[in-house]
């Protein structure tokens, strides 16, 4: 399965089970195992480097075992090619996120007409604060 041009997962690395879906669908609901549960052992991929394992950890979030699988499960159709197509899409919008470098930020500093603009205001502020209060004889 190609991610981008770094990335590609073989299919032996993906485990895919076959269970009984909830929702709509009849009584093919109760006897046909549409929905699909993907499994992809992140932690022990050799197909991942380090930086993107941990990226994929954080945005999996609780569709992550404390073994370090990703589980995804796909039932939103009433097919079970689909439900696969969509698990497998799933799992690689998950690995082209993870596989995207954020970028580093640059420390700022506020420019100095916006820091006088805001002493500026904070003094006209102050000014019709103290005209407010009431005269001292």
């Amino acid at each position: 399965m190609r991610i981008s041009e770094e990335i590609e997962v073989p299919e032996r690395e993906i485990r895919e089970t076959f269970v009984r879906a909830s929702g709509p669908g009849g009584q093919n609901v109760n006897r046909v195992r549409t929905a699909v549960r993907l499994r992809f052992d992140v932690h022990n991929s050799p197909s991942l480097d380090d930086a993107v394992k941990a990226r994929l950890t954080e945005l999996a979030g609780s569709r992550m075992t404390e073994q370090g699988v990703l589980v995804i499960r796909a039932d939103r159709f009433r097919t079970q090619d689909r439900n696969r197509q969509d698990a497998r899409a799933r799992l690689a919008a998950l690995l082209q996120q993870a596989a995207v470098r954020p970028r580093r930020r640059r420390k700022t500093r506020p420019p100095a007409a916006s820091r006088a603009h805001r002493l500026e205001m904070k003094r006209r502020r102050a000014r019709v604060k103290k005209l407010r209060a009431s005269p001292r004889w």
